[in-house]
């Protein structure tokens, strides 16, 4: 697949995929950013990707981020949609520092990932009841 892309930074490298395996790509971070204990903050991935047709970018957190770090994202995910891609729309990883220290991210660091997913747009069918019975609700299996 053929992605365009814009580096805000042309002096750090392209968003890499590490391992010949590896589902995803690491975004490399642009500017130091210090996030204070406690706080919540955006770290910038230095890129705006134009997401192809029929495909959305999720921005996920390194498995390795909040045990070297800190750092959680604290809406687990991002996700970056096909008609974000105007010359201002710079990917941003938001970040919450988990610690009673300030955490900085350094530029250059690898704190996320992104993974293209093949998307397709519902068209609602209203219906009365689907025929099943209940489950139990939220949290029922266990």
């Amino acid at each position: 697949m053929r992605v365009s892309l814009h580096r805000i930074d042309p002096t750090l490298p392209l968003p890499e995929y590490h391992t010949s395996g590896a589902a995803a790509f690491d975004f490399v971070t642009r500017e130091t950013t210090i996030i204070e204990a406690g706080k919540t903050g955006l770290v910038p991935g230095n890129i705006v990707v134009k997401v192809p047709k029929g495909y959305a970018l999720l921005i996920l957190p390194r498995s390795s981020l909040p045990r070297k770090k800190g750092l959680i994202c604290p809406h687990s995910l991002g996700l970056i949609d096909q008609d974000y891609h105007g010359p201002k729309d710079e990917i941003f990883v938001q970040v919450q520092n988990v610690t009673s220290q300030p955490v900085t991210v350094e530029r250059g660091e690898r704190i996320a990932q992104g993974l293209f997913v093949k998307t397709d747009r519902a068209e609602w069918r209203e219906v009365d009841s689907h025929g099943a019975e209940t489950r139990g609700g939220f949290g029922s299996t266990g």
